[in-house]
């Protein structure tokens, strides 16, 4: 079992001093996706980063500017371009001059379907997108890109380095497993994206949307414990006969809430690419929701 941690106390719209070098502010758009909302960070005194500017969302903006007065925002980063991440983006670049330092853009990937996650930002445009381990510095603070493809397949964390933590947008998030959604989302790929965060051993996660995770180690091993169980209960099933992903989630998903039944069921379908690649099980044609599935010889 995932043990999830505690939200912290927040009122939407408030800055907290949540670390030395960090301040969260928390969009008001609360959601079976989003949980209490968008969590939104900004690092470092003076001259700061913003990360995860959130929705499109008049009042979020005002908050971020309030909470930054009197400083200068150098950067915007973004961990991906769901429309609950990045959208502010662009209305807080034009206001504070800062550059928007994130994912690459997918202007051919598909929105999940309805029902499994926000949708993709089509405005998003970055004026830079980081590499693997490039570094974003302002006084007192550095932000080093670890490139995390899975949860979409553009995700990027950012580690602040001076507290030893990880802004882990959705990759990690500290309330809920992630949605791992085809087309965009790769199980295959979030699988080692998680096993690169284990190996960093950081002291700290800052999700998106929920509360910190504040022993990674042993939550990031019942994460991915988490996902190989899933993997198991459906070769489990499979064993007993060729099923479709409806039935699937029926038997894997016992006392699932119905607003989460088309996540699960993305969720199912990710893991089965998963096992086709790996050549534990096959298709009766292109794998989908009305495919049926059974285990290879």
């Amino acid at each position: 079992m995932i043990p999830y941690v505690r939200e912290m106390d927040f009122a939407y719209g408030v800055a907290q001093q949540i670390s030395p070098l960090i301040r969260r502010v928390v969009a008001n758009n609360p959601g079976p996706f989003t949980f209490k909302g968008t969590g939104t960070y900004i690092v470092g005194q003076g001259e700061v980063a913003v990360i995860d500017p959130g929705p499109r969302d008049d009042n979020h903006l005002r908050a971020i500017l309030r909470a930054t007065a009197g400083e200068t925002i150098t950067a915007i980063l973004v961990t991906h371009d769901h429309a609950d991440h990045a959208p502010l983006a662009q209305s807080l670049a034009e206001v504070s001059g800062a550059k928007i330092i994130g994912c690459a853009p997918h202007p051919d990937a598909q929105s999940p379907p309805m029902g499994v996650e926000e949708g993709l930002d089509r405005l998003y445009r970055p004026d830079r997108t980081p590499f693997d381990g490039d570094v974003v510095r302002g006084p007192g603070w550095a932000l080093r890109a670890v490139t995390t493809p899975g949860h979409t397949a553009n995700h990027i964390c950012f580690a602040l380095e001076q507290e030893h933590a990880l802004f882990s947008g959705d990759h990690v998030m500290g309330w809920s497993t992630t949605v791992v959604a085809p087309p965009d989302g790769n199980m295959t790929d979030y699988y080692a994206s998680l096993r690169k965060v284990i190996g960093e051993d950081f002291r700290t996660l800052w999700p998106t949307h929920g509360p910190p995770v504040t022993e990674p180690g042993p939550f990031l091993q019942a994460y991915l414990a988490h996902r190989l169980e899933r993997e198991a209960q459906i070769v489990g099933v499979l064993g007993r006969g060729p099923a479709m992903i409806d039935a699937l989630v029926g038997e894997i998903y016992v006392g699932l809430d119905p607003r989460l039944q088309r996540a699960a069921a993305a969720s199912v379908l990710a893991h089965l690419f998963h096992l086709i690649r790996v050549g534990k099980v096959v298709s009766d044609g292109r794998p989908g929701r009305e495919s049926s599935f059974a285990l290879a010889n």
